[in-house]
Parts: C-alpha cells; structure tokens; sequence
C-alpha cells in the first residue's frame, strides 16, 4: 500500500481591478453611531460621534445619553441596575472593546481607543439592555 500526498490546489487570488475605495468621513460618523446605538440601546440620531488623530492612528469620542429605569423604579427596585451592567460609569467602562471591535471589523480602520462622554439618560420601562 503506497501512500501519495494530497495536494490541495491554492486559493485563485483575487483579481485587481482598477481603482480605489474610499470610505467617507460620514460613512465612518454613521458606522460608529450605529454601533454605540446598538450597544446601549438608544437612537443611533442621540450618538455624536467624533474621529480625532491619534498619532496616526483614529480615535473615536462618543457622545451620548445612557438610557435608565424610571428612578422611582430603581429606587424601588435596585436590582434592576445589576442586568444593564451596573453603574452609569461601569457600563460605558465595559462598552469600549465592543464598540471598537465593532467599528474596526465594519470599516476596516484601526482605532486607537474609544473615549465615551455620557451627556445624559434616557428613561426606559423595564430592563436597561
């Protein structure tokens, strides 16, 4: 019995077409408010968001309010902060990577970090997300 390699062929490399891509100052803005909106559950039009150089590399600041229980309903009911991730600064602390891991898998940019400004909160019945 004689044993033969099996070779695999090699992926066809993609062919090279002409031209170039660009992605929009406001296409990378959309893209960062989409996904600050999505992770906290507030309207991507509430999200400001702002790239800044940062030694060659971009910098993301994030402006938003951060949606809450009514308080009445957390002074109540206290327990409800535990799901959405606890305190105000907690959540926005825990919310970094996954925003920039978010954009950068979208966009295809590296960002150098994520800076999140809470400018507010939004009340919300239930639990926060």
């Amino acid at each position: 019995m004689s044993t033969a390699a099996v070779r695999t062929p090699e992926p066809a490399a993609s062919p090279r077409v002409a031209g170039h891509n660009r992605i929009t100052t406001q296409a990378l803005v959309s893209t960062a408010q989409a996904a600050a909106a999505e992770h906290f559950g507030v309207q991507a039009a509430q999200v400001r968001a702002v790239y800044t150089d940062d030694g060659g590399l971009l910098a993301l600041e994030l402006s938003l309010p951060m949606p809450i229980p009514p308080l009445a309903r957390l002074a109540a009911e206290p327990f409800l902060s535990a799901p959405s991730g606890g305190s105000v600064l907690e959540r926005a602390r825990q919310a970094k990577a996954g925003i920039l891991a978010t954009v950068a898998t979208l966009t295809g940019t590296r960002l150098s970090r994520v800076d999140i400004r809470i400018i507010g909160t939004a009340s919300v019945q239930g639990r926060v997300q």
